[in-house]
């Protein structure tokens, strides 16, 4: 049966290649002609071609077609988390799931539903997505992405009507519905502002005006301490924007050709990102003949491929240092704290009020105040208290809440042909947030920039115009706060920028031709360490300051690697599995003997009790310093090493300390006196003795999913180890030990080119494609993500026709 149906699909294939060929082909005055029908009430149709693993190879004549293909291949695999997201970006969650609910944070920081509603609902009712929508490119949308977005809504729409949904998670629920253009615009919204106004969501959706019922009242201790004493502000500050904390990050190098085997460019690209929910990657192709064609993966959602690779060039991001937001410390008006002074003279900030529906209760009506600098907010995060008094407020800038060009970037690095090319289109449409891009290509070129949207904060600017708070945060994070009350303190312009007061691209710290590029979320500054970037402004990161042992790690192997030369996509295949630990590199050996040196092989546990531990010291001693999921001691050292370094500071953790002239290499050597290490290993052992899990028990017994009833063991390791591989899994005794991954590894791509017109890419969707269980393609990519393999990526057309699993499945609107 297999046999007599593969020559009649691939018939049917070549006849839709064909059609769709020639239709691109069409004169330029016919194909509009048909443009404006289509726009006029025409169907959207498109063909989805299947292979391995269920990645759809989306063909299309046009961009409104190739969205519709998108969103329909979107919602097949993902509808109850699309779903999920449109009701978020609606305003809509408290009305569904109650009002004291907790979102799944995939697109802002809220805490709970409703601070999600209000902001959200605000965000629709005051029209600012449909304004962003009617701006002119460059500044806002082109015709492409909007058409893209245009055919995504029609194509989910279209799932939607004539499909079933089977996903446990939303089958027959009322929240599962339609979508508009604007729907799709307001996601890419909510994706854009993540770092921004996302974070900022509960301040903006609390801060009320002094003597409001309701209004926040005193902060407690620490928070107070915070708005007052510098060092607890700039501490609170840098907590805030600290990359190494967020459930986002990523790993990503380019080699030049003069490190590869045959002199063409390689790519290995790791980003780590959420395994659940609404900031997932979904991968896919999407070819329009003659104008596109381009594999690779987007956050769900989105209707164009945001890192992937084509014939000529390949490209990932990492989550940047740029501090994407400042505040604007507001002078209040004595006589009314709900207007401000700027040059003296009184302006009056703007009512927004929103009204919640809410399941069970009555609808919720809230105010927010907003200003020419944005929002007034009342905190970024618990720690760092803005209090609205009679005297002052505090506005938030976020430059990205006028940007919607996000896709339009990808969509222009998609075309590219080269880094050159890719450097182009992010210059064009400056549309990336708050990431880095690093490229390589098939000509052997390597690119690392940090082109992201940016308020155009000097350090001049600060320095002139900062308030006390300011002082503190612009050193130690890259907020600044700075004086509203002055008109000479407004942000400026560059005149390569697109939108007004952000930083042109000629400004982002850029790194070309280097041998090697990489970067794992620290700033800039060692993205090569023999070609340092130094002279870039604060807010876009710090120089000469610690790395993280991620970065560290990656460092040393990318350029050991660089200096090996001949490389080749197996060789990117290796380091993204080597599980090379640098903090047990660096550590292992003396904690073994700190650990052995113990009087009687005891030590003092956090709650006083004396614990054995004399047998933990052979197996950290025998430990390979990799995570792999056979590694044994890999657990033990994972434990203790969270604890220590939990409780020791860095200055009494190291012999040698911190050097900017040797920045990849220090701080190194334990301190084997350091009283925690007895501690640490105390607590780790009584710890995983209670669990009933031996010292030296192989991590992948103990870190794991299950998926279908079956236990996958997973290796890598976690941001404190410095783990290329990285796996964040919250810590459950009782379950095993990690019994789920949170974060970490998603998509994983690897790409080279060997002189033919098909790049040479090997990928892995770590959480496989479906969040549906009851999806073939639910866990079968987390199958070879346990066993170390990959996925070989089918991008030119023999390849996708010659699949021993394709499935075309040609679809279209019923209108």
């Amino acid at each position: 049966m297999h046999l007599s149906t593969r020559p009649i699909l691939r018939r049917v294939a070549l006849a839709g290649a064909a059609l769709l060929a020639a239709t691109a082909a069409m004169p330029q005055a016919a194909a509009a002609t048909d443009d404006r029908a289509a726009v006029g009430g025409g169907k959207l149709s498109a063909v989805i071609r299947y292979t391995e693993n269920g990645i759809p190879h989306i063909l299309a004549r046009d961009y409104a077609q190739l969205g519709f293909g998108t969103g329909w291949a979107q919602a097949a695999d993902e509808v109850c988390v699309l779903a999920d997201g449109f009701v978020t970006v609606a305003g809509e969650r408290s009305r569904w799931f109650g009002a004291d609910a907790a979102p799944d944070f995939s697109l802002s920081s809220a805490t709970k539903n409703l601070s999600s509603d209000l902001y959200f609902k605000g965000v629709r009712e005051s029209g600012t997505v449909e304004k962003l929508l009617a701006t002119p490119a460059p500044a806002g949308p082109t015709e492409d992405l909007k058409e893209l977005m245009r055919g995504w809504a029609a194509g989910y729409n279209a799932w939607l009507a004539q499909n079933k949904v089977t996903d446990p998670a939303c089958k027959g629920a009322g929240w599962v519905h339609p979508v508009t253009t604007a729907d799709v615009a307001a996601r890419g919204f909510a994706v854009s502002v993540l770092g921004g106004q996302g974070r900022g969501v509960d301040g903006i959706t609390s801060a009320q005006p002094p003597g409001t019922p309701g209004a926040a009242g005193t902060p407690g201790a620490a928070a107070a301490s915070a708005a007052t004493d510098p060092a607890a502000a700039a501490e609170a500050a840098r907590a805030f924007f600290d990359t190494a904390r967020y459930d986002m990050g990523s790993n990503a190098v380019a080699f030049a050709g003069s490190t590869t085997a045959n002199g063409r460019g390689l790519l290995l690209g790791n980003p780590h990102y959420p395994w659940q929910g609404g900031r997932r990657f979904w991968q896919f192709q999407q070819t329009i003949p003659g104008e596109l064609n381009v594999s690779g993966a987007s956050l769900l959602g989105t209707a164009v491929v945001n890192i992937g690779f084509n014939d000529k060039v390949a490209w990932s991001h990492t989550v940047a240092t740029g501090t994407p937001v400042n505040l604007h410390q507001l002078a209040l008006d004595p006589a009314d704290p709900t207007a401000y002074l700027v040059d003296g003279k009184p302006e009056r900030m703007t009512r927004r009020t929103v009204t919640v529906p809410v399941a069970g209760g009555a609808p919720v009506t809230r105010t927010q105040w907003w200003t020419r600098y944005g929002p007034v907010v009342s905190d970024l995060g618990a720690g760092l208290p803005l209090p609205w008094t009679a005297q002052t407020a505090y506005a938030l800038n976020d430059p990205n809440a006028a940007n919607l060009r996000g896709s339009d970037t990808a969509l222009a690095m998609g075309r590219a042909r080269s880094v050159a090319g890719i450097q182009d289109a992010l210059k064009r449409t400056q549309g990336l947030p708050w990431v880095n891009t690093v490229a390589a290509d098939s000509a052997g070129g390597t690119l690392f920039t940090q082109t992201q949207v940016l308020p155009r904060i000097t350090d001049e600017l600060a320095a002139r115009c900062s308030t006390p708070l300011g002082r503190a945060t612009y050193p130690a994070s890259g907020l600044a706060v700075l004086d509203g009350s002055r008109g000479d303190c407004a942000i400026g312009s560059d005149p390569d920028a697109v939108q007004p007061g952000v930083f042109g691209p000629g400004r982002a710290p850029t790194l070309q031709g280097a041998p090697y590029a990489e970067n794992s979320n620290d700033s800039a500054w060692l993205a090569n360490a023999d070609r340092p970037l130094t002279g870039y402004e604060r807010i876009w990161g710090t120089v000469a300051t610690p790395r993280s042992l991620r970065t560290r790690g990656a460092v040393e192997d990318v350029s050991a690697m660089a200096a090996k030369g001949r490389l080749t996509v197996a060789d990117l295949q290796k380091q993204q599995f080597a599980n090379r630990v640098p903090a047990g590199d660096l550590a292992a050996a003396d904690a073994a003997q700190a650990c052995a040196a113990l009087p009687g092989g005891t030590a003092t546990a956090s709650d006083g009790s004396a614990v054995d531990v004399s047998a933990a010291c052979g197996v950290l001693a025998g430990w390979d310093r990799t995570t792999d999921s056979a590694s044994r001691g890999a657990l033990l050292f994972d434990r203790f090493w969270r604890r220590l370094t939990a409780s020791t500071p860095a200055k009494d953790l190291w012999l040698v300390p911190f050097s900017a002239a040797d920045p990849v290499r220090t701080p190194r050597t334990l301190n084997r006196a350091a009283p925690g290490i007895g501690r640490a290993l105390a607590d780790a052992v009584a710890e995983l003795k209670a669990a009933g899990i031996a010292l030296d028990a192989p991590l992948g017994e103990h870190q794991f999913v299950v998926r279908s009833g079956r236990r996958l063991p997973v290796g890598g390791g976690t941001e404190a180890l410095g783990v290329w591989n990285k796996i964040e899994a919250p810590w459950n005794a009782a379950a095993g030990g990690y019994p789920e991954v949170a974060h970490g590894s998603s998509h994983i791509q690897a790409v080279g080119w060997d002189g033919s017109r098909c790049p040479v890419a090997r990928t892995l969707l770590t959480y496989s494609q479906s969040s549906n269980p009851g999806s073939p393609y639910y866990a079968d990519q987390t199958r070879l993500y346990s066993e170390e393999r990959w996925v070989t990526a089918r991008y030119c057309e023999r390849d996708i026709l010659t699949s021993p699993k394709l499935k075309v499945v040609p679809v279209r609107e019923r209108r």
